[in-house]
């Protein structure tokens, strides 16, 4: 028996964990002088609240090996081994803490970088819970997890220039001008690394980026699996571009709500887009 381990990025919720019998350990925030556990102690709503009282937009830092060996022990004793899966490695220092942790159990946890963030690592964590719960081997769900990350694409719209800005990503002048001009900055997942994909002018703009998106990769790829996930204010938009994608052939797997770790850099507003092929 397999058991499988993912972080609190892939924002999963408790109902989603459930179903496929995963384990999520938190990041965490630092918040007014308070380590907090992202999804348990502190939300993205709570963030932009704080934030929106004149406190600094606040710190991330991942999980300790402790940490982690204490999942990989409390798995071990109801499975045989343990798969991990968790943020991108270029983002995060998550998977590294996971494969130290791992050193100490004998070849029976295996880490995954899934090379991606949030809806993008949740669908990973989906379809491997999907594979164990269907009987297979380890190397078999691994190597399944690499075919279909290899063709997976996603898609962040950014509804505020400030987060970035606070978090010193963009310089001021730039996050001033590009919110007179009502940018929408969109980025993408490349090599595990969180890169621009381009800006748009207006929400209705980003609207039909997304929508663009989505019929290109059905396009190359045929049939798709769909995810999306919005941090607090960006429902509405998430709502609307699940409307306009009804006609294309897009199993939808649901949607996530962005937690505290991801909030802290996007701000509220934003909207996601993860795609990966049926098989």
């Amino acid at each position: 028996m397999i058991a499988l381990i993912t972080d609190s990025t892939s924002d999963l919720s408790k109902e989603y964990l459930e179903r496929i019998g995963a384990v999520s350990v938190p990041l965490y925030v630092l918040l007014e002088g308070q380590n907090l556990k992202d999804g348990i102690e502190i939300s993205s709503k709570q963030i932009f609240e704080a934030v929106e009282r004149g406190v600094k937009v606040p710190s991330t830092s991942q999980p300790s090996p402790a940490e982690f060996a204490g999942a990989y022990k409390s798995a071990l004793e109801r499975a045989d081994e343990v798969l991990s899966i968790h943020i991108s490695g270029a983002a995060s220092g998550t998977v590294q803490s996971a494969r130290l942790a791992a050193q100490d159990f004998g070849g029976k946890v295996t880490v995954v970088d899934s090379e991606s963030i949030t809806a993008g690592l949740a669908m990973q964590v989906l379809r491997a819970g999907e594979l164990i719960k269907q009987g297979k081997s380890m190397s078999e769900v691994v190597s399944t997890l690499e075919g279909v990350r290899a063709r997976m694409d996603f898609r962040f719209g950014v509804d505020t220039l400030d987060y970035l800005k606070k978090n010193g990503r963009i310089g001021g002048a730039q996050a001033m001008i590009g919110g007179l001009l009502g940018i929408k900055p969109i980025l993408k997942i490349a090599e595990g690394r969180i890169d621009a994909a381009g800006r748009v002018r207006g929400n209705a703009k980003l609207m039909e980026a997304m929508v663009e998106f989505a019929k290109a990769y059905v396009q190359t790829h045929g049939s798709a699996r769909v995810m999306y996930g919005a941090t607090p204010g960006g429902e509405g938009k998430l709502s609307e571009l699940r409307s306009k994608l009804l006609g294309l052939p897009l199993e939808d797997l649901g949607s996530v709500t962005v937690g505290a770790v991801v909030s802290v850099h996007a701000g509220p507003g934003a909207l996601e887009l993860a795609l990966e092929p049926v098989v």
